[in-house]
């Protein structure tokens, strides 16, 4: 038999099954709390386990991801832009310490206010959005941090449950690799900001056109507003959007003490003003083309090659000429203009101080990603400075030569070619000084013609239009009035060789580029080196004439008019130029220290509402020049050299040495040469006539007689002359007195030239069968003074003419051979036309 246990036992067990029963119901509490714990955290432990797993996006191991890129700086050192390679967006990489605080606050209270709490997820935003979704069956707000914001920009995936898990394992692996700070900054550099704009400062530059540290605190809030929906937000699709979510961000920077309340209210009021298109685009037709090597500028395509490339460009000249040229196009949308595109070169150097290929690369409709600079275009009349230089050379011409500005006609190969003048008329005898300032056709072609067009062709190949690469043929003497493509680029350069007095020089893009990282030792691109000195192509002494020429406003006053576009108010050289069908518009022109070429047109080759030169793409020239006039302040050119050039008095009419019959002279500059090798003036006569009825006076008493200059033109000026009214002597004798010597009461032939005004020798007519009705031309003679009766001979057959000494001449097919003739005058060449 057991002895009776002690007492205290019983209460012990007694005691103990009290307790056990009291805990059995928490034990089972606290086994539910921690398999709910279990299934809370276990989600996490293996998005720990996942974020351990998963890689470092290369791009955040390789320093900021920029050994490829090209940052791309002005000719002082401003950054214009920042170009990855391969993609070509908008983009530049910001230190966060250069960004200052108000785009930081913004972003934070934009889209993560707990960023230096949270391990990279926030499951209070989680949280947040679950419930909100659950409640009101939407979704209210996101739960994204800025680092999954950042892991979304460097790895995308597809919105599914599964990239969402690795989205947000990747932001823990990048928050256990960098610090808050590295994350804003990467965050701030890689997120879309507009639709093309990688990073804030890109978006600032271009939405505002300053520096992201230089943004009010309302720019900053609209900035990082637009990560949420870059397309949605975007302000040039309308602002209204974009301020209603940048105040919100406002009234969020409030609520979470990232700006005082004075702040907010400012910024609310301020409006959101865009910088005007152009502004802060970083020259892009320019980037493109020296990434490209499209300048042919001798430093090739640079893009991958440079890691940073110092170009020639003034970054403030460039954006005022950007806006000018959007101003200018806007203006002239109701003549049907589209395009514009302006360049400015140093002359000294032939760097590019300006460069804006279109008047909006973003403008699809207008075809605004076409670059005009580079683009091959009619110059129109911007050749004839050259054509007459070369004259001036070859020829001998002076700015003083007398050239025709009548109805002529010219063989091609396609028949005959008959110039006429932009104004419809003719102006008869001219000097090369005011044929070259108004811009009149008919002599420029002529001087095209008496050079030939090979030797035109070889001198603008040897100024650097090289896209002139046809035959002679093909241009023919048309040339001289722009009959080919050029580049706008190229045409500059050949005027700033004139401002350099005949020196040409390449035109240069480039000051310097540092070699990008990936190439390893290979050395970067040197087009920063001294300029070389040049090449002479035209004479100095009569390209210094001809830069007088182009900037005499007096002598261009016949067609332009006073007050025109090409008067400023310091002294300019320039030109303009019209294509044929009103396609082209083009103002070239130069100071002693820049160049500014400017087109006005339509990308598709659409004409225009009849717009010319001086009225189109003039205005747009000026103000260019008055904009590069502030980079470079206008000074007067230089005076001639008094070794090479005099200034000498000339016969206004025949641009001869002035003799007392003339009655009108002007002061002209001529090489040293030609000046002293002047004839004196022929084209004025002084003879007696009856002053009773302007006759010849003949034997007439001396009381009835008195003396009066007429004028004596070249056969083929003497049939506008008498057309024009101009004052030509008499051929007849007074009745009222004897006859003249000679014995038959009229003046004589002044044994001038006759000669076939048309058809042009060569000529070729062909005859259209489906014209029922008699096809003809009309035959036409120059003669002298003097004469009044003249004879063509056509295939040795003679047919009897007088004034005005034309023929109307039926067709006939066949090879024809044509002459004239007339008593008293030496017989003009026979020329040779087919009818086919």
């Amino acid at each position: 038999m057991r002895a009776p246990s002690p007492p205290w036992i019983g209460r012990a067990a007694r005691w103990i099954a009290r307790w056990r029963a009291r805990l059995r119901p928490r034990s089972r509490l606290r086994r539910a709390a921690q398999i709910a714990l279990a299934v809370a955290v276990a989600p996490w432990l293996l998005l720990t386990v996942v974020a351990a797993l998963t890689p470092l996006p290369p791009a955040l191991r390789a320093a900021e991801d920029r050994a490829v890129s090209t940052v791309l700086l002005d000719r002082h050192g401003t950054v214009l832009r920042e170009l990855r390679a391969g993609d070509g967006a908008r983009a530049r990489w910001l230190p966060l310490d250069e960004a200052g605080d108000r785009i930081q606050r913004a972003i934070l209270a934009a889209e993560d206010r707990r960023f230096a709490r949270h391990p990279g997820v926030d499951p209070i935003a989680i949280a947040r959005a679950a419930f909100q979704l659950a409640a009101e069956r939407r979704v209210v707000s996101g739960a994204s941090t800025i680092t999954q914001q950042l892991a979304r920009a460097l790895v995308p995936r597809p919105r599914t449950v599964r990239g969402k898990l690795g989205e947000m394992a990747l932001a823990l692996r990048v928050e256990a690799s960098l610090s808050k700070r590295e994350i804003l900054e990467q965050y701030m550099n890689r997120v879309a900001f507009g639709p093309g704009l990688r990073g804030v400062e890109a978006a600032s530059r271009f939405y505002f056109d300053k520096p992201t540290a230089d943004l009010s605190l309302a720019e900053a809030a609209a900035l990082a507003s637009m990560p949420r929906g870059p397309s949605l937000y975007d302000p040039r699709r309308g602002t209204g959007p974009l301020e209603r979510r940048r105040n919100r961000v406002l009234d969020r920077m409030l609520a979470a003490g990232l700006a005082g309340e004075a702040e907010v209210a400012r910024a609310r009021a301020e409006p959101i003003a865009l910088a005007p298109k152009g502004g802060g685009l970083g020259a892009p037709h320019l980037v493109h083309a020296v990434l490209g090597g499209a300048l042919g500028d001798g430093a090739g395509p640079l893009r991958g090659r440079a890691s940073a490339i110092t170009l020639t460009i003034d970054r403030g000249l460039q954006r005022e000429i950007e806006v000018l040229a959007q101003q200018t196009v806007r203006g002239l949308s109701d003549r049907d203009v589209g395009a514009a595109a302006v360049v400015v070169l140093e002359n000294a150097t032939g760097e590019i101080l300006a460069y804006v290929g279109s008047h909006d690369i973003d403008d699809v409709a207008g075809l605004g990603h076409n670059d005009g600079v580079l683009a091959l275009r009619q110059p129109g009349s911007a050749l004839k400075p050259f054509v007459y230089e070369l004259a001036m050379e070859q020829l001998g011409f002076t700015a003083a030569t007398v050239l025709p500005d009548v109805e002529l006609s010219f063989p091609t190969a396609g028949g005959s070619y008959a110039p006429r003048n932009y104004d419809g008329r003719f102006h008869g005898p001219v000097r090369l000084r005011d044929a070259l300032a108004s811009s009149y056709n008919v002599p420029a072609v002529w001087t095209a013609a008496a050079l030939g067009p090979d030797r035109v062709l070889t001198r603008l190949r040897e100024l650097g239009l090289s896209s002139l690469d046809g035959a002679p043929s093909h241009y023919g003497v048309a040339i001289a009035l722009g009959d080919g493509e050029v580049r706008l680029l190229d045409l500059a350069n050949a005027y700033a060789t004139l401002a350099r007095g005949g020196v040409h020089l390449p035109v240069r893009a480039v000051r310097a580029a540092r070699a990008a990282r990936a190439f390893g030792d290979e050395p970067a691109p040197s087009p920063g080196a001294a300029p070389e000195r040049g090449a002479r192509v035209l004479d100095a002494a009569r390209a210094r004439v001809i830069v007088d020429i182009l900037a005499d406003d007096k002598a261009r006053l016949a067609s332009f008019g006073a007050g025109s576009a090409l008067e400023l108010p310091f002294p300019v050289a320039a030109k303009t130029g019209t294509s044929k069908g009103f396609r082209d518009n083009l103002a070239v022109g130069f100071t002693p220290d820049v160049t500014v070429a400017v087109w006005v047109g339509n990308f598709d080759g659409s004409p225009m509402g009849g717009i010319s030169g001086i009225t189109g793409a003039g205005p747009l020239f000026r103000d260019a020049m008055l904009a590069a006039a502030r980079v470079r302040p206008p000074r007067p050119f230089d005076p001639p050299d008094p070794d090479q050039i005099a200034e000498v008095e000339v016969c206004a009419l025949s641009g001869m040495a002035p003799t007392g019959a003339c009655p009108h002279r002007r002061r002209e500059l001529l090489p040293r040469g030609d000046a002293a090798a002047r004839s004196p003036c022929d084209m004025h006569e002084v003879v007696r006539v009856d002053r009773r009825n302007g006759l010849r006076a003949g034997a007439c008493p001396d009381a009835v007689v008195e003396e009066r200059v007429f004028e004596r033109h070249d056969a083929e000026l003497t049939a506008w002359a008498r057309a024009a009214g101009r004052p030509i002597a008499p051929d007849e004798a007074s009745p009222l007195c004897g006859a003249l010597p000679g014995g038959d009461g009229a003046a004589g032939a002044s044994g001038g030239r006759v000669r076939v005004a048309y058809p042009p020798d060569g000529a070729r007519f062909v005859l259209d069968p489906s014209v029922n009705s008699l096809q003809a031309i009309r035959l036409r003679a120059d003669v002298p003074p003097g004469v009044r009766r003249a004879r063509f001979v056509l295939d040795g057959r003679p047919i009897e003419v007088g004034p005005p000494f034309a023929l109307d001449w039926p067709l006939v097919a066949g090879a024809h051979r044509l002459r004239v003739e007339a008593d008293g005058a030496s017989a003009g060449e026979e020329i040779a036309f087919s009818v086919e």
